[in-house]
């Protein structure tokens, strides 16, 4: 007869880790991902790593656009559900970028002025997914993000756009304020959102080609992009808080484009 355990009982195991759909790990993932064209946010390489092949497949990934993250080994062990990941791990985006000129060609084609939102170093994907969500809504004609410092097409940000990320185009760019140069060229004006701005957002004309910039949930827009904008436009704010969500923001100014543009 078989005699009881004492003491606690045995710990279950735990369940293994799933991979983020966003998420692919391992060398010949990587390779297979970026002979089929598949766009490529960001490529985790293990920090120190002096593997040749390694160093090439890193340097394709850079060639295709992919932003190259050297990270510690042990992160990646972290972020790895099999521990198998070879010293590198990429984030694919959930669908594929557009370019400033597509965005602008679609406000042509709809014989509208341009209305572009300008996201500078977004972090929370939450917030992205909203703006893009809002930005639809709006009937706006893009969205602009960097490559760098910046979430990018995540699955978390597709979810939270409730399926937006379908039909807003989202161009990313090396440089914000190289776009936002860009885009003054062709005669885009800049607002960016900044608490101390110098013009009252009822005051700002809207009715025009116009992108609006949302800067960081924490700092705000970068200096250099501060400086680009053509205006600096203030929210009133009558309560004891003095900020809003980025995508609470950019859904007001958003909306008071729509506003005037149908007024």
């Amino acid at each position: 007869m078989n005699e009881k355990r004492q003491g606690r009982p045995a710990r279950r195991p735990e369940p293994a880790r799933e991979l983020a759909e966003d998420m692919i790990e391992g060398r010949n993932a990587l390779t297979e991902a970026l002979k089929s064209g598949r766009t490529i946010d960001k490529v985790f390489v293990a920090e120190g790593e002096t593997d040749k092949a390694l160093a090439r497949l890193a340097a394709q990934a850079k060639e295709a656009g992919a932003v190259v993250v050297p990270t510690d080994r042990r992160k990646l062990d972290q972020m790895s559900p099999t521990g198998a990941h070879q010293g590198v791990m990429a984030q694919v985006a959930a669908h594929e970028y557009a370019t400033l000129e597509d965005i602008l060609r679609r406000a042509a084609d709809r014989g509208e002025a341009p209305l572009l939102v300008l996201c500078d170093e977004l972090s929370d994907p939450h917030n992205l997914g909203a703006i893009l969500r809002t930005a639809e809504c709006a009937g706006a004609h893009g969205v602009v993000i960097p490559k760098r410092r910046s979430v990018g097409l995540t699955a978390v940000v597709s979810k939270t756009s409730a399926g937006a990320v379908e039909y807003m185009p989202v161009a990313r760019v090396g440089n914000m304020a190289t776009a936002i140069r860009e885009l003054k060229e062709n005669g885009v004006w800049v607002f960016g959102t900044a608490a101390d701005g110098n013009t009252d957002l009822y005051h700002a004309d809207l009715k025009g080609p116009a992108a609006i910039v949302i800067g960081n949930e924490g700092q705000g827009m970068s200096r250099l992009v501060a400086e680009s904008c053509d205006f600096r436009v203030s929210i009133p704010m009558k309560g004891r808080i003095s900020s809003l969500n980025a995508s609470a923001a950019a859904a007001i100014l958003l909306y008071e484009a729509v506003r005037q543009r149908n007024g």
